[in-house]
């Protein structure tokens, strides 16, 4: 197992978003996908990932197909996502991926988050270098069509760093540009895709006591609880 396989089950045991907070994140994320290819699934790949991960997070087919039309409406406004740079105590790097209808609020709550924990708002570039960009694949193992060496071999084109069995399927990691690539070749070949992301993976983690660990903590939990914040990812080991 590699360092994408530590890190998300890091990740996933150290905290998961609540139910609720899922569903505002994915409904922004068809609103986004709608804004910018069109109600469509057939002819929006993006659109077609967004809901993969809507019935992924069981999401109610009624609930995304009511997110659908209000994305169509034209009134409906559209959401920027924002990436912001910066410090937590004990020198920790953070980055928090937002989606926001209102840039100015966005960036006065995360900046106060930052400066009330004692952490440093950077700029643009400041710490984005210290993360490797990834895009992972939950695919259905039964719909491969071959053993996972031999997929292993299929997708080694697409610059796949790893491959690994999850609880409910196999996952597979790759730099964030060969994403489009990769949905087209799962999709040509009938491999059922489960879900989609993108991570943001530190490429060298800061160890800390107890103490310190706590400190980072109440950044990352206030960060985190902000409704304009979608994930929030961290230099410090696990």
């Amino acid at each position: 197992m590699g360092r994408a396989f530590e890190f998300r089950k890091a990740r996933k045991m150290k905290r998961w978003a609540a139910m609720a907070k899922t569903f505002t994140r994915i409904g922004k994320d068809i609103v986004m996908a709608v804004k910018e290819g069109g109600p469509n699934p057939e002819s929006n790949s993006r659109l077609r990932v967004v809901i993969q991960n809507a019935k992924a997070a069981n999401m109610p087919k009624d609930n995304i197909a009511r997110a659908i039309k209000k994305a169509s409406d034209k009134n409906t406004e559209n959401y920027k996502e924002v990436l912001f740079e910066g410090y937590a105590p004990h020198g920790v790097a953070i980055l928090v991926e937002t989606a926001t209808n209102n840039n100015n609020r966005t960036v006065a709550n995360v900046r106060a988050a930052f400066n009330k924990c004692n952490g440093n708002l950077g700029t643009s570039g400041s710490v984005a270098f210290m993360f490797d960009h990834v895009v992972n694949f939950k695919v259905k193992e039964d719909t491969l069509g071959m053993d996972l060496e031999e997929f292993e071999l299929e997708v080694i084109e697409f610059e796949v760093e790893e491959i690994f069995k999850d609880e409910d399927g196999i996952l597979l990691y790759a730099p964030f540009g060969q994403f489009g690539s990769i949905q087209k070749y799962l999709e040509d070949n009938s491999i059922e895709i489960l879900s989609s992301e993108f991570e943001r993976i530190p490429t060298t983690t800061t160890k800390l006591n107890e103490e310190q660990q706590a400190d980072v903590d109440k950044l990352l939990e206030r960060l985190e609880e902000d409704d304009d914040v979608n994930q929030v990812y961290h230099s410090m080991e696990l």
